[in-house]
């Protein structure tokens, strides 16, 4: 059996039904279980989704917020068995693929990305 036959049949048994359908440019709420200790906690991770990067199991995709002034991105790993939830708030309109340009702006400017109006 070859390394890419093994892998393939690695990624049919741990990977689960993407559930999630979201877009770069979406605004989603990231449901997120933290480990502290002996006990689990959910958080939650609202922000938007600047990029996504990778293909099968190995999928992740990053949200930027903004807290307290200072930008806040964290990379999910798609198919994590510590995701609880990803609800999509705001569906974005966006040309781009990356979103990285969001990093040099401020204010309101950081967070505003195209609605998408009903399709």
């Amino acid at each position: 059996m070859s390394n890419s036959s093994i892998m393939e049949n690695f990624e049919k048994k741990h990977k689960k039904e993407n559930k999630y359908v979201f877009e770069v440019g979406d605004s989603v709420d990231v449901s997120f279980r933290i480990t502290e200790g002996d006990k689990t906690r959910v958080q939650l991770f609202s922000g938007v989704v600047i990029g996504k990067k990778g293909t099968g199991i190995n999928e992740m995709f990053t949200v930027r917020r903004i807290s307290y002034g200072e930008g806040v991105e964290r990379v999910f790993p798609l198919y994590s068995p510590l995701i609880e939830s990803i609800e999509v708030t705001k569906q974005g309109k966006t040309r781009r693929s990356k979103l990285y340009y969001l990093r040099e702006r401020t204010g309101k400017k950081a967070t505003k990305v195209k609605e998408k109006l009903g399709e």
